[in-house]
């Protein structure tokens, strides 16, 4: 079967390397594990450790529109892909 509209068709950028991630994950105990399942996870790939931190800091810090007594309720871990990250 042939594609209809082949310039419909996403092509994806070429990127630079992305080795330093965060893992964003739900804590246990966590209600919101009943909806998106006790497995769920996010990650996010950066192209160095230093934009990975700014991120993490970004994502991880109360916001000014939150009531005094929230809390984020996600788990931030840094993550590394050691091939890419070291040339291997």
């Amino acid at each position: 079967m042939s594609i209809s509209q082949p310039q419909n068709l996403r092509v994806p950028p070429l990127e630079k390397l992305r080795p330093y991630g965060i893992r964003v994950s739900l804590p246990p105990g966590d209600p919101f594990r009943k909806l998106l399942g006790p497995e769920w996870q996010r990650q996010h790939w950066y192209p160095s450790p230093e934009e990975r931190d700014a991120a993490m800091a970004e994502m991880s810090r109360r916001h000014e529109y939150s009531r005094a007594t929230d809390r984020p309720a996600l788990v931030f871990q840094k993550i590394e892909k050691l091939a890419e990250s070291r040339g291997l």
